[in-house]
């Protein structure tokens, strides 16, 4: 145990400083307060009825009706209590509180790839820092993306795998790589994990080259089968998951359209221009260099310091405190420092001034074949992430590569380019510390890097607007708006937009400055080691401080103690209003209800009260999808909502603002018995007929199910029924009565990948009607009808994930067990 601790003390020494400066940043939790993460707030409000019934049961159901009519939980919140990555993630989480957690992942795991570099442990800890503190790093926990977080901090140690594997670490590095591929695929950000996958390919396939050029073939496809089956063991682990997932994205509004019509819908996958709805702007990149050259921030922050060019405009217009009308400007004509061309944006990326200059240095001088790897990626991720701004190479993924045109948001490829770019620029230091260069041409070509860099900056600091504009696109449309706003005095609403161009420019001159002063300590360092002056464990330690002083300043712009609140207040952000108070008195276990007090298919609060019409959620069902297109978008169909059982509508008056409930007498209740059914021959039929019907007298099916009904022997009865006895999320339980067969439809949203109809116990077959509802013909007589939700992907997939976790655990413990014994040997 001694020498273990003696040979491992630095590793462990760093991983304690790790914790420790986690602590330090995220101190407030140490007060026990948790983020105020706005994703995480709406995704509790949509988990409400799933850890309702958790509490309550002690697991939580496979299906919820909590939004969007019922979706599968699974998409939300759902247990794999038989997938081992479930455990070490939890564990995790158990041990270190949120969001310590997930900055602890990024560093230990850049630790692990930065060590199998075989780069010096202090070292190797400055380049996990430079990853880990990369500002989409932190801008994405303050906007509570924790999934893609934990995603992006997986990518290092498979990164690191990979390469043990090919180096002839057979059994270590893949049992590694198997493990954090499941870890990864745990995360459930498959965007991220797909991105990473691109770009494994692309070393893969320098690495076939090198093994070709150098006769190594052989060992080369033994490590490929052993990454191999890492793959393979990494899938079972998550077979539930995948599986699950798989199937529900054919249905989603990432799957095929179901309609022909709608000629700007797209046919697979998403439209374009929502997949690149957040596109980087080619100008933006320099970002990586310079923070706030885009203004930071779609924020006001500087603009309202009195100081400011904008806040001095506007107090010859209010003559008093002009923090009133920026905020009001902000909102109606768009007055803010950001001035790319994304919707909006939390921040931008930075990936630290000093790794940027140290990323060109590795560029000039790194011989090592993972340069060309990085410097691959790294353009081709750059050109991805333009989007829009740059279609020729995206447009060619979009259309044919496969399931790229599966995401949205293509910028965060980006995330990515911020593990590559400390990697090459730590293999700087390392090739400086270990090149055979002479001292004068390593000087030389410091210098060159610190030119490229420095320069830049130093002309930005210069002569910002020799570069770059600081108008967005919609510039001049701001300024004619502002001057009608200002009873046409034009030369106020052009002063108006001069000042915010001047106050962009100081914000940009400020940063680069800053920029340019980090680069030239990181320059005065490594000249000092080069040149004997500063012995390199010293120099190495201070670059380290430098990196980490450069990127906490920048991340505390996005992510401080402000976004810190009592977890009780986090817990409880929605708080009910009298309304919902109301609503929620009603004892029927289920029923709708439509909140157009809010933006009704994009936000999750109603959620929270509420089983909603509306609801958020990035992937739901298509054909739900296309219903909001087509019965809502443009005003409300009032048969749509009486067919989802929409009890109560809430709206709020425009003039005071106050709320109100209205009961909708119309709904048609949990299950009824139609008259007659209409067939449609495709699903535009479908749609155009349920435009306007009586979805209590009539049923709306497609063709396809003809076979399903017998005409002869349906018909209506006025003495049949059909009711609701007990609700459960994923088990619904029905009576009914009748004379004869009838045709019954449920107000229960249709998706056959797991939901099973049960007559008096016997499997029966079901159909779907009124485009997205199931319906059934049931025999005469007295009898008991239930839905179950009974995902063969899901309970099938965790067998398989046992089984998976089973194998890896053996082949981990084998791995190491072989390394140590080869240890003893070579002692």
């Amino acid at each position: 145990m001694n020498n273990w601790l003696k040979a491992n003390g630095i590793h462990l020494a760093i991983i304690g400083f790790f914790v420790i400066i986690c602590f330090v940043y995220f101190s407030p939790v140490l007060q026990g307060k948790a983020p105020a993460q706005s994703d995480v707030i709406q995704a509790k409000a949509t988990a409400k009825e799933i850890m309702d019934y958790k509490a309550k049961d002690g697991k939580g159901p496979l299906w919820t009706n909590q939004m969007f009519g019922g979706m599968p939980a699974y998409q939300i919140w759902v247990q794999h209590p038989l997938n081992g990555a479930t455990y070490v993630i939890s564990f995790v989480k158990a041990v270190f509180p949120d969001p310590v957690d997930s900055v602890l992942l990024y560093l230990v795991g850049a630790y692990l790839l930065f060590c199998v570099l075989r780069i010096n442990p202090w070292l190797a800890a400055a380049g996990a820092i430079a990853f880990a503190f990369t500002s989409y790093n932190f801008i994405i926990i303050a906007a509570g993306h924790s999934n893609k977080a934990l995603a992006i901090a997986f990518c290092a140690p498979i990164i690191a795998g990979v390469i043990l594997t090919l180096r002839g670490k057979y059994w270590l590095g893949g049992s590694l790589t198997a493990l954090f591929l499941a870890l990864e695929i745990r995360a459930n950000h498959i965007q991220m994990t797909y991105y990473l996958m691109i770009a494994l390919l692309i070393f893969v396939g320098i690495e076939i080259y090198h093994a070709v050029k150098e006769k190594k073939l052989a060992a080369f496809w033994k490590s490929l089968s052993f990454l191999a089956v890492a793959m393979v063991l990494a899938f079972m682990v998550n077979a539930g998951k995948l599986w699950t997932t798989y199937e529900y994205g054919k249905e989603s509004n990432r799957g095929k359209s179901n309609l022909t019509t709608d000629k700007a819908e797209e046919k697979n996958g998403l439209s374009k221009e929502y997949a690149y709805g957040w596109s980087q702007g080619i100008g933006e990149s320099f970002t990586f260099l310079i923070p706030n050259l885009y203004g930071g921030a779609t924020s006001i922050d500087q603009l309202v310091k009195p100081e400011s060019h904008t806040y001095k405009a506007l107090q010859g217009v209010t003559g008093g405190d002009p923090t009133q009308a920026i905020q009001q400007l902000a909102g109606q004509v768009g007055l803010q420092q950001y001035w790319g061309e994304k919707p909006g944006t939390s921040g931008p990326y930075y990936f630290g001034a000093i790794v940027c200059f140290l990323f060109v240095f590795g560029l000039i001088i790194v011989r090592s074949k993972v340069k060309w790897w990085i410097l691959g990626t790294t353009i081709l991720f750059m050109l991805l992430s333009f989007g829009k701004n740059f279609p020729l190479i995206s447009d060619l993924f979009f259309e044919y590569f496969p399931m790229y045109n599966k995401f949205r948001a293509v910028e965060s490829i980006l995330a990515l380019v911020g593990l590559m770019v400390p990697v090459l620029a730590m293999l700087a230091i390392k090739e400086a510390q270990e090149s055979t260069y002479d001292q004068k041409t390593l000087v030389k070509k410091l210098t060159i890097a610190a030119g490229v860099t420095g320069g830049f900056a130093l002309l930005v600091a210069i002569m910002p607007t020799a570069f770059f504009s600081f108008t967005s696109s919609t510039h001049a449309q701001m300024v004619q708006v502002l001057t009608q706003m200002l009873e046409n005095n034009a030369g106020m609403a052009q002063s108006i937009g001069n000042a915010l161009i001047a106050d962009r420019v100081d914000i940009a001159r400020a940063d680069a400055l800053r920029s340019l002063l980090f680069i030239a300590i990181a320059y005065g360092l490594i000249w000092a080691f080069l040149t004997k002056k500063l012995n390199v464990q010293t120099a190495v330690i201070l670059l380290g401080l430098a990196i980490l002083v450069d990127m906490w300043q920048v991340d505390r712009r996005y992510l401080n103690n402000s976004n810190f609140a009592s977890k009780s207040d986090v817990n409880n952000h929605f708080q009910p209003r009298d309304v919902d108070t109301f609503i929620m008195a009603d004892k029927d276990p289920d029923f709708r209800v439509l909140d157009l007090s809010i933006s009704t298919f994009q936000d999750a609060s109603a959620s929270q009260f509420h089983k909603t019409v509306g609801g958020y959620h990035a992937a739901k069902l298509k054909r739900y999808q296309e219903l909001i297109d087509n019965q809502f978008s443009k005003s409300i169909n009032q048969d749509v909502l009486d067919m989802l059982n929409t009890k109560y509508l809430i709206t709020q008056d425009p003039k005071n603002g106050s709320y109100k409930m209205q009961r909708n007498p119309t709904a048609a209740g949990h299950a009824w018995i139609v008259q007659n059914v209409q067939f449609a021959k495709d699903a535009d039929e479908e749609m155009k007929a349920i435009s306007s019907f009586d979805p209590k007298k009539e049923a709306i099916v497609d063709v396809r199910y003809k076979s399903l009904i017998d005409t002869k022997k349906v018909g209506a009865d006025p003495t049949a029924f059909i009711k609701l006895d007990s609700y459960h999320p994923d088990h619904l339980v029905y009576s009914y009565s009748a004379p004869r067969d009838v045709i019954a439809v449920f107000s229960e949203i249709y998706y056959d990948k797991g939901w099973n109809m049960y007559v008096d116990g016997v499997k029966k077959p079901y159909f779907r009607a009124d485009y997205v509802l199931r319906a059934a013909q049931l025999e005469a007589g007295n009898h008991k009808v239930e839905f179950k939700f009974e995902p063969v992907s899901y309970y099938m997939g965790e067998k398989i994930s046992l089984a998976g976790s089973l194998l890896l655990l053996a082949g981990l413990g084998f791995a190491f067990y072989s390394e140590n014994k080869q240890k003893k040997k070579a002692a």
